[in-house]
């Protein structure tokens, strides 16, 4: 039978901006090397597969897996809105309503609206560390500070241009463990917190356009250093991507816009 699959974009109002994902629906589970040959055939940064947790129409739990092109990743922000974008497009989860997906990570939700779409993920604490060589020759510059979460390095720059400007060496980046590297420094454009971009060689992708998960890091820490509880974030990829970001504790809300550019079916 075939499979439905709708391309999406993430954090932007615009097609054809923002962080792209494919989302397949799925009636139950899948054979996760299937899901991976489909990830590597569709080339976009992440593919999502949910399928109903309980039976009936009604049901909004879900479970939510997500891959890159070349390996399953445990936390994805921009799908996991794009997969709520589906389910409120297709009728599944009303606007006003909250969809629940269990994944790697835990059980996440998104609350959806007609406009936004409002993710509940785990706040992602970082611990401060000395600059690994591998990430200042990585960057081609020595950051003003760096910490290191379950995930990712973060590493704040000392402006905005120079998150815009970096040309990172991602060969050197793969001498990193985890799975990537965020850069981020503080705004310079009214209306605008933080600015951030995020490298992930390592899982296959050269440069996320705009990452939800990376605000799991990036809002603690700029929410503190601001002291701001809601921020505006953008990502300065060349797609780019606006997030607006609330810290609460141990979780983030991180919310944002969705366009859907086409669907289609699997035919295998």
């Amino acid at each position: 039978m075939p499979t439905r699959f709708y391309h999406v974009d993430a954090f932007t109002s615009e097609p054809y901006a923002g962080n792209p994902a494919v989302v397949c629906p799925l009636d139950g589970p899948a054979d996760p090397e299937w899901m991976q040959r489909v990830a590597a055939e569709m080339n976009v940064s992440e593919t999502a597969f949910f399928y109903p947790l309980t039976d009936g129409p009604d049901s909004r739990a879900f479970h939510l897996r997500w891959f890159t092109p070349t390996v399953e990743v445990d936390l994805c922000g921009h799908a996991t809105l794009e997969s709520a974008h589906v389910l409120r497009e297709e009728g599944v989860v009303q606007g006003g309503a909250t969809a629940r997906f269990q994944t790697a990570s835990g059980l996440l939700t998104v609350e959806i609206t007609d406009d936004l779409l409002h993710m509940d993920f785990p706040a992602e604490r970082h611990e401060t560390v000395d600059a690994p060589e591998a990430l200042i020759t990585g960057l081609g510059i020595k950051p003003i500070w760096v910490g290191r979460n379950r995930l990712d390095f973060v590493a704040e720059l000392e402006s905005a241009a120079a998150v815009r400007n970096l040309t990172p060496d991602l060969r050197a980046l793969t001498d990193l463990p985890g799975r990537g590297v965020i850069v981020t420094a503080r705004g310079e454009e009214p209306g605008i917190d933080y600015v951030c971009r995020v490298f992930g060689p390592n899982a296959g992708i050269p440069e996320d356009p705009a990452t939800g998960s990376a605000q799991c890091a990036l809002g603690p820490y700029w929410a503190e250093k601001l002291g701001k509880a809601e921020l505006n974030a953008y990502q300065s990829s060349k797609r780019g991507g606006h997030l607006h970001v609330r810290p609460l504790g141990d979780r983030v809300i991180i919310s944002g816009q969705a366009v859907t550019t086409s669907s289609g079916q699997l035919l295998h």
